[in-house]
């Protein structure tokens, strides 16, 4: 299974939203890169919800969410700046109009993941190509590739929010590589990636070297790092380059071709690497970074927690798809398993 999307496959998904939007709304795009949220609380068919970013969804690259109604509603975090908000606002916008469009949808069925992850690409894409237009992103942005002070530049010369303008330099990368927005303490505000699997925005990644010493020094560090994911799973080692952002830091880091180094060839891939199964009691695909069952040597499944070994308890009968599943693919209080109830 793909665990990446590509930057080109997210820009093209947002031009195609775009279009779709000024087909129904001409000039739509030009009034929302002047004031989106202010624009979108006109809109008669959306209700537009200030609410606390804790109440925003986790699994979402932006504090804010999204949710079909009816009738629609975009809820963005109340505790972020103008420009980070409006740029919230697009990116939930940007759901809405995949959500709700069957030409949009229909890039998800060649994904391996069924599209989610390219739909939350394509919202930032769509966000931030609404923001910063091309002629601005070309001014500041070699075509060699950005560089953390050339990202923080762009921004300092321009309206967009940080998050936009990192969306906007990682289409720029030469290589497969992040462009990572962090606090003060070290945790990922924001992270636009293209050809690697994308990191969990509240991520510590504080204490991994060149982010360290950006973060207790000056803010500006390069050298080679690797980024953490979940459980502290450590991917390849990149090459890196960081610079402060008024409160933040900015980091670029890519595989090779680093535009800050006159050379730079392809880093070893020393992350971990996964296998790919198919669960002998649900039939389902997965990859698993996960530690192996001692005796059967296969990872835990994760849709239905089972391995390779035989089951221990007997199978249940589902009423619904007449298939024989293990226990752990019922909830506690249904006769029927997960896939039907």
């Amino acid at each position: 299974m793909v665990n990446y999307v590509r930057a080109g496959a997210a820009r093209t998904q947002a031009a195609a939203m775009i279009t779709e939007l000024e087909a129904a709304r001409p000039g739509a795009a030009e009034l929302l890169a002047q004031d989106a949220l202010a624009k979108l609380r006109t809109w008669p068919e959306l209700t537009v919800k200030d609410v606390p970013e804790n109440e925003t969804a986790q699994g979402c690259s932006v504090a804010g969410a999204y949710d079909y109604g009816p009738p629609p509603r975009l809820s963005v975090a109340t505790s972020a700046s103008h420009a980070r908000r409006d740029f919230t606002a697009l990116h939930e916008l940007g759901h809405h109009l995949q959500k709700n469009s069957f030409d949009l949808m229909e890039p998800f069925s060649r994904e391996p993941d069924g599209g989610v992850l390219l739909e939350d690409a394509a919202c930032d894409a769509f966000a931030a190509q609404i923001l910063l237009p091309a002629h601005l992103v070309d001014q500041h942005l070699d075509a060699k590739g950005p560089t953390a002070s050339a990202i923080t530049l762009l921004w300092k010369t321009s309206n967009a929010s940080r998050m936009a303008v990192c969306v906007r330099a990682a289409q720029h990368l030469p290589a497969p590589g992040h462009v990572l927005l962090l606090d003060p303490d070290g945790h990922l505000a924001f992270a636009a990636s293209n050809g690697l699997p994308p990191l969990p925005r509240g991520s510590f990644q504080g204490d991994i070297p060149v982010i360290d010493r950006a973060l207790t020094g000056p803010g500006r560090a390069q050298g080679r790092t690797q980024v953490r994911y979940r459980d502290g799973i450590l991917g390849r080692e990149l090459h890196t380059d960081t610079a402060p952002m008024d409160g933040y830091t900015v980091a670029v880091l890519v595989t090779d071709s680093a535009p800050w180094r006159a050379f730079t060839p392809p880093t070893a891939d020393t992350g971990p690497r996964s296998r790919d199964y198919i669960c002998a009691n649900c039939d389902e695909n997965y990859r698993s970074f996960e530690p192996a069952c001692p005796r059967c040597h296969v990872p835990h499944c994760p849709e239905c927690g089972s391995c390779a070994c035989p089951p221990r308890t007997p199978g249940r009968s589902c009423p619904g798809c007449f298939l024989k599943h293990p226990p752990a693919m019922f909830a506690p209080d249904s006769d029927r398993c997960l896939d039907c109830s």
